[in-house]
């Protein structure tokens, strides 16, 4: 739906590559070979951002980083807009919050990067998930949001590590 509205389908990727892990900062050069968009189209779209206090630019070395700006007043609305084009808010309606003992739920993969992807990878910690229960939550939410989700589950007192890129999209 946001392609029907943002004309641009650089400044859609860029707009969803910020604002779904606001973490996460890149440069010129390495945008245009994720998106395989030309240099000068993702220029233009970073210059408009950077204009409009979207995102903020800095030099490290010969290179110009940029990041998007937290402080920037619509800021948690346009989130929201990206969480909802993916349909994470979904997920997590559907998931977590008749789950059970959920701690937290990170986004990983290619979505924490702030791509697009078919799958979204999920990952839950908590206590007595109901993994049965959790497949049919995820079938459910496959559904209304017309990807696959792959998920991952813990307990708090388990030994893992989350993979990198991740985001935080629910818990603490």
């Amino acid at each position: 739906m946001l392609d029907t509205l943002i004309q641009s389908k650089t400044r859609l990727k860029l707009l969803l590559r910020f604002f779904l892990n606001p973490d996460s900062s890149a440069y010129l050069r390495g945008l245009a070979q994720e998106f395989d968009e030309s240099t000068n189209s993702v220029r233009v779209e970073l210059n408009r951002f950077e204009e409009a206090g979207l995102i903020a630019g800095h030099k490290e070395g010969n290179k110009k980083v940029y990041k998007v700006n937290t402080k920037f007043p619509m800021f948690g609305e346009l989130q929201k807009i990206a969480f909802k084009h993916f349909g994470i808010d979904q997920i997590i309606e559907q998931v977590v919050q008749k789950l059970g003992d959920v701690k937290a739920v990170y986004l990983t993969g290619e979505l924490a990067q702030g791509l697009d992807a078919t799958i979204v990878d999920v990952t839950i910690i908590g206590d007595n998930i109901d993994s049965t229960y959790l497949a049919t939550l995820v079938e459910k939410a496959e559904k209304l949001i017309e990807r696959k989700i792959r998920t991952l589950v813990y307990e708090p007192n388990d030994d893992f590590e989350i993979e990198e890129p991740r985001l935080l999209i629910f818990g603490e």
